[in-house]
């Protein structure tokens, strides 16, 4: 399952356009299904609110969870962003599922303080928490412009084929599909 915002939700697009319907299609051949409960906007304290009932309804085996971004662009404390963070995996945890936390970047206009003490959050829980920590899938499409909305911010349909094979060989080695 992946917990996201609109990196993962497909921003402006279909949602079967987006990389983690792509995903599901090529890993599905692997009988691993990949559930999208990503929405566009999300914070990580409503992905937090929303997370129970996820869990409940879906049963993951993985969540992996791709949020923070919209907290670091509204200029949230990054205390209260780690809180809510540290929350989501306790909660995977205790629903017996793997918690693959994706460590988020925000654009450089955000100064070097607050940048840093926001970016510091996801080695520092992947680490407490013993969970893998999956690079920033964005850091990759940020370098092809032809691969970004005009918002400057959200990945096009033109970059979710690349997002989705970047992402299932980083995934492929943290998930067995057989089991």
């Amino acid at each position: 399952m992946i917990l996201g915002d609109s990196l993962s939700a497909g921003y402006r697009m279909s949602a079967t356009a987006a990389w983690p319907a792509l995903l599901d299609k090529k890993w599905n051949q692997q009988n691993t299904k990949v559930v999208n409960a990503s929405i566009s906007g999300d914070t990580a304290p409503q992905g937090l609110a929303r997370l129970p009932a996820l869990l409940k309804q879906h049963q993951p085996r993985w969540v992996l969870i791709e949020l923070g971004g919209n907290d670091g662009l509204r200029g949230f404390q990054p205390q209260a962003i780690e809180k809510s963070l540290r929350q989501i995996i306790n909660d995977v945890k205790a629903a017996n599922a793997q918690p693959l936390l994706m460590q988020i970047r925000l654009p450089a206009n955000y100064g070097r303080r607050y940048n840093e003490s926001f970016s510091a959050i996801y080695p520092q829980l992947a680490k407490e928490f013993s969970i893998p920590l999956l690079p920033f899938f964005m850091e990759e499409v940020y370098l092809k412009p032809q691969w970004m909305q005009d918002d400057g911010i959200h990945p096009n349909s033109d970059a979710q084929p690349f997002i989705a094979d970047w992402m299932s060989s980083r995934l492929a080695p943290l998930v067995n599909h057989d089991s």
